[in-house]
């Protein structure tokens, strides 16, 4: 079993058991999150597109862990102006668990 699920503006694949990261999404570790936006649904026998979306589908998942990504170093040089910049940027992110996919 399959799902395609939006989410930050992104899309992820996901399947029961399978750990994601994703843009960070408000919750605590431990507490339950519902993802209605379903793109697309796999089974066996069934395979169901959405228009956008799927109507009465939804992904249940569990909030493992809130945490920050590794930093990236933004460096800009302009040759001969004698201009530099450094930054710096850690994006946050949500571990979750996809405990079970409803179709509907």
């Amino acid at each position: 079993m399959l799902a395609v699920i939006k989410t930050g503006g992104k899309q992820y694949l996901v399947s029961p058991k399978r750990k994601i990261k994703i843009e960070k999404v408000e919750g605590k570790e431990g507490s339950e999150i519902e993802f209605t936006d379903v793109l697309l649904f796999v089974t066996d026998k069934i395979i169901e597109i959405g228009k956008p979306k799927i109507k009465n589908a939804k992904v249940i998942g569990k909030i493992l862990k809130q945490g920050k990504r590794d930093k990236v170093i933004i460096f800009k040089y302009k040759a001969k102006k004698r201009e530099a910049t450094k930054k710096g940027h850690r994006q946050t992110f949500t571990e979750v668990e996809i405990s079970e996919i409803i179709a509907a």
